[in-house]
């Protein structure tokens, strides 16, 4: 298995401490059991199974904890204003008026246990010191508020619902992009969220081009393209790719804008995963991709060059 980087903070030793203490425990338990003639199972696997156990519920709140290992599988900040909310963390470009980029992640537990509606309740986000944009800033400008952290993928708690509808979260999008090839790509990350178990993702707006639209009374940038960069790694197989979407309608394959991550990098000047991952990891990760790993729905894909472009 490969390793990931662990000298982070004080709080990892806390979590390494947890974690010897709970294998010792596992390992005392499995002693037992093969004593009285259990069937024959390694600590490690004991562990390991335990690990990947479903995170843990608050049945009054209907809300599944978030991941501390979030905090590591932050990309760096080229705006210095970092925005911690409780289910996504973001960059905040006081120049463009929206997030450089949004990181969170989905899990299949997560994704299966969808208790909240969307909510459409839009609002300047109160965390952004210097004042995010607002829903006044997209009426009658053509462009839709397009979501970074899809509330698709937040249904599971009705805070994080709702969290996804700060303005902090919002970029202008055509909306036949929007509705149409950016639906398709968040549907399909769904897809793979349930496959594959726990996902990390970021995803932004590319605001390191030039001549840009602006919209608003904030001078909102209308960016010409978007990418997602999402990594797995959950055994039994590791990977890892990227997409930069062009901010207009498309009846190519999804396929045809797959990348590697570091091809994103170099196109947005952004580092996704520094402490998330080993040097040698990710490497192997940012710099390789394989799309006959990631399975695409090419029902959906007709669907959207039928219906959803044209609507």
């Amino acid at each position: 298995m490969a390793k990931f980087k662990t000298n982070h903070s004080q709080n990892d030793n806390g979590m390494v401490y947890k974690a010897g203490i709970f294998a010792f425990i596992i390992g005392i338990l499995y002693w037992g059991f093969n004593q009285i003639g259990g069937e024959e199972s390694s600590i490690l696997d004991t562990f390991k199974e335990a690990m990947e156990q479903p995170a843990s519920t608050d049945d009054t709140a209907g809300e599944i904890s978030s991941d501390e290992g979030l905090a590591y599988a932050l990309p760096t900040s080229t705006t210095g204003q970092i925005i911690e909310h409780k289910y996504y963390t973001l960059s905040y470009s006081e120049k463009h008026e929206q997030a450089e980029w949004v990181a969170y992640e989905i899990t299949v537990d997560r994704l299966n246990n969808k208790i909240a509606d969307r909510t459409d309740n839009f609002r300047p986000d109160p965390m952004v010191k210097t004042k995010s944009a607002t829903p006044a800033d997209y009426r009658r400008s053509g462009y839709t508020r397009g979501h970074l952290v899809p509330a698709g993928d937040m249904g599971f708690s009705e805070q994080a619902m709702s969290e996804t509808f700060y303005m902090s979260n919002m970029s202008p999008q055509v909306r036949n992009q929007n509705m149409g090839i950016w639906r398709e790509l968040e549907e399909q990350v769904r897809d793979w969220g349930r496959k594959y178990k726990h996902l990390y993702i970021v995803t932004g707006p590319i605001l390191n081009e030039q001549e840009f639209d602006r919209i608003g009374k904030n001078i909102v940038t209308v960016p010409r393209n978007y990418y997602k960069v999402i990594l797995d790694v959950t055994d039994p197989e590791y990977k890892g790719i990227g997409f930069i979407i062009p901010n207009a309608i498309s009846d190519e394959h999804l396929t045809e804008y797959a990348m590697t991550i570091d091809d994103v990098e170099e196109r947005t000047g952004i580092d996704f995963f520094p402490n998330l991952l080993s040097e040698e990891l990710e490497t192997e990760l940012e710099g390789f991709v394989d799309v006959r790993r990631w399975k695409f729905s090419e029902k959906r894909y007709q669907q959207r060059v039928r219906e959803w472009n044209n609507r």
